[in-house]
């Protein structure tokens, strides 16, 4: 397609700087109108070095609130960061609803150039396209506008640049070994940067190409773009995308539905419980080792019906780990700076570097159970999650994060009896509220809601494990010995 190479340039005898002088107040009033609406917006500056993308940084940034907008310089990923899964540091750093970040360089650096400066294998490379077009389209279908501009310059044009920044001692710093390796190789980079452009020209997030020889002729560009972009967006009604067949989209694992679980005949003696339990607790201690040395993260999701034992279970399964290696994270409703980000956002941030251990207590499957039956989330996003969720748990398998997932089942008589217990027992009271009471009313609703969760988000990388837990001693047996044989299966694998 060649998006590089046929670009129209400025036409002759226009007066551009005045162009663009027209379009300034248009920008500046359009960031109001952002504000109101909550309409957050993602500014992506790509291109050659010396190709101008701090000079047009700066030339907007002027026009706009200081509180409105944050500007970050993307450098290459470091020792710290390199221990996570590779998109954590961008949807870290994705802004708040009704804000703007303006990116110079971003994920993009992990693409193109990561070919030629890390030599990074053709597959990886497709992988990391995936995700990249993944994680833009699940930032706009959750509205975000994502605008992104590649500043384009011929090779004769970036010499000329560099040539005068090394004439002066105070701007010759500015040109880097890498600018010097670009240039020298610049033809091998425009044939990457071709390849990225179109793998990576999407109808939610297309790029926008600028002939920045001209520089007036680029500033113009620029604002011409952002007013055109930001103005649709302002405009535009909400349309949700249809739902798709998630099942046709991963290689999915047939798990029961709840009621198929039997839970008569799954119980322990307190003997056989201690003796297991203290062998389960030594092995898993052993493995936890073995995962650090070999730097593989883990993340195990607790899911399960009021009082249903989860608590329980993650205290055994952490009283087994070095409290240096593990954090266990309790999930509540939103806090006031989750709310005005994409819901996966609160997940990311919380992902655990290699060789270390998360566990959730509750997760991202409150999208699809508590904020769809109790109408916190439109139905149409809340249906759009199964995806999500999906591409979320296979973008951590794909990084080689261990995704485990259990759902703590036990039937109504036993959770009503767990109520009375605690509402009886003064130490425990603590642990009931008004909302498990409610909640247990739309037991038959939540049912038909975690059956389609499960069926829908069950894959081959992060399959669900039902867990039998009307007796809380085999539950919590059944969870260790099921985290012991996927991590033993896993470092085998790794070997």
């Amino acid at each position: 397609m060649n998006m590089l190479k046929n670009l129209s340039g400025p036409e002759p005898e226009v007066d551009y700087k005045a162009k663009a002088k027209e379009l300034q107040d248009k920008l500046s009033a359009l960031q109001i109108r952002m504000k109101e609406k909550k309409l957050p917006a993602i500014i992506v500056f790509e291109g050659w070095g010396a190709s101008g993308k701090g000079t047009l940084i700066a030339g907007t940034i002027k026009l706009l609130d200081p509180r409105f907008f944050k500007v970050t310089s993307t450098l290459p990923a470091n020792e710290a960061e390199r221990r996570y899964p590779l998109m954590k540091r961008y949807f870290e750093g994705i802004p708040e609803y009704g804000k703007l970040s303006v990116m110079d360089r971003s994920w993009y650096r992990e693409l193109a150039a990561a070919r030629i400066e890390q030599e990074l294998p053709k597959k990886e490379y497709e992988r990391r396209v995936d995700s990249v077009n993944t994680f833009e389209r699940q930032l706009t279908d959750d509205g975000y506008l994502i605008v992104k501009l590649f500043l384009h310059i011929s090779k004769e044009e970036q010499k000329k640049r560099f040539d005068k920044l090394l004439e002066s001692g105070s701007t010759k710093w500015r040109v880097t070994d890498r600018d010097r390796f670009q240039h020298k190789h610049y033809e091998e980079y425009l044939e990457k940067y071709e390849d990225m452009l179109e793998r990576t020209d999407t109808a939610y997030a297309p790029w926008n190409i600028i002939d920045a020889e001209d520089k007036q002729f680029a500033r113009y560009k620029l604002f011409e773009i952002l007013v055109e972009n930001i103005s649709a967006a302002l405009e535009a009604d909400t349309v949700w995308p249809a739902e798709s067949d998630v099942t046709e989209l991963f290689d999915m694992k047939q798990t029961p539905k709840l009621s198929e679980v039997a839970l008569a005949g799954k119980e322990v003696s307190e003997e056989e419980y201690s003796e297991r339990l203290k062998a389960d607790q030594k092995e898993l201690a052993k493995l936890h080792g073995k995962l650090y040395k070999q730097k593989i993260p883990v993340v195990i999701a607790f899911e399960g019906w009021d009082a249903a034992g989860k608590g329980g279970a993650i205290k055994r399964v952490g009283a087994a780990l070095d409290p240096r290696g593990y954090e266990a994270v309790p999930v509540a409703a939103p806090d006031a700076r989750e709310k005005v980000r994409h819901y996966l956002w609160r997940f990311w941030i919380n992902l655990p570097k290699d060789g270390h251990i998360t566990i959730f207590d509750r997760s991202w499957y409150g999208r699809v159970m508590v904020e769809r039956l109790e109408g916190f989330t439109p139905p149409e996003r809340c249906a759009m999650a199964y995806r999500e969720i999906n591409e979320f748990e296979k973008e951590l398998s794909d990084c080689g994060v261990v995704v485990m997932k259990f759902w703590v089942q036990i039937d109504k008589d036993e959770q009503l009896r767990r109520f009375n217990d605690r509402m009886n027992t003064p130490e425990k009271r603590w642990k009931i509220t008004d909302e498990d009471w409610r909640n247990r009313e739309k037991w038959d609703q939540y049912e038909g809601a975690v059956d389609e969760m499960i069926q829908k988000t069950s894959t081959e990388f992060a399959p669900w494990v039902i867990v039998e837990g009307n007796d809380k001693k085999y539950a919590r047996l059944k969870v260790l010995e099921t985290i012991i044989e996927r991590l033993h299966e896993e470092l085998k694998k790794r070997k």
